[in-house]
């Protein structure tokens, strides 16, 4: 009686274990996925740069040096006139005017600059001279002798104000030359007061020199007592001959 049922039961065994292995199929966890090795680039750098010169104020015709520095940059150039250059190093100019030097640095990660002026002095304007006779007249008005105390060749403080203002004149024509007589009284032997009179305009002379004179203009020379100015025998006339007396070079 049992054995038709066999083949029945046969099928419902096969039926639950297919069907245990379907469920134990779904409940399984899937693999973790390996971790990701992938690395960024790193995110680029601004340039730095830094320009200095070793002189922001020069005279006409006059050069400084320029001196400059960067990090990350792929292309640096210097404006004007010097262009392109390398990351670091120094270069020469002389610029004619005033003049603000830029150096820029770019890279991948932008842009840097710096800068620095030079200054160039503008001269004082050249007077032109006059015509002759007219510098002349200006001369005899504007230049006063520098006098001297008896038996001295040291500068009075009259003298060195007087020789101040000489001075003043002297640089408003810078193509002008002197020659300083150095002159006495007439008390001495005239050996002695031609060397007197000679270290009167050397002192006279050295003190246009600290004034800004150069000497390349200067000459002196004595006469001792042989031109006087006043020939009276007097004190005041012997005052007015000791001097140091300016006269135009030819």
């Amino acid at each position: 009686m049992i054995q038709p049922y066999r083949p029945y039961f046969r099928s419902l065994l096969i039926s639950a274990c297919a069907l245990t292995l379907i469920v134990a199929g779904c409940n399984k966890k899937p693999p973790k996925p390996a971790p990701s090795t992938y690395t960024p680039p790193p995110a680029a750098v601004k340039p730095t740069v830094t320009l200095s010169a070793d002189k922001t104020s020069i005279n006409p015709g006059e050069s400084a040096k320029l001196s400059w520095t960067s990090t990350d940059a792929t292309n640096i150039s210097i404006a004007p006139e010097v262009g392109a250059v390398t990351a670091q190093g120094t270069t020469t100019v002389t610029p004619g005017t005033s003049t603000t030097y830029t150096i820029t640095a770019s890279g991948p990660g932008g842009n840097a600059d710096a800068t620095v002026r030079i200054a160039v002095s503008t001269p004082p304007p050249v007077t032109e001279a006059p015509k002759s006779s007219s510098l002349d007249e200006l001369f005899l008005q504007e230049v006063a002798d520098a006098y001297f105390d008896y038996d001295s060749a040291e500068l009075r403080p009259d003298a060195r104000q007087a020789i101040q203002k000489d001075a003043a004149f002297f640089k408003q024509y810078p193509t002008m030359r002197i020659t300083i007589e150095g002159h006495c009284d007439e008390r001495g032997s005239t050996e002695y007061n031609l060397a007197l009179g000679q270290r009167r305009a050397n002192a006279v002379m050295q003190y246009l020199v600290s004034l800004g004179i150069p000497e390349s203009r200067l000459n002196a020379t004595s006469w001792g007592k042989e031109k006087p100015f006043c020939l009276e025998a007097t004190e005041a006339c012997y005052a007015k001959n000791r001097r140091g007396h300016f006269v135009q070079a030819k």
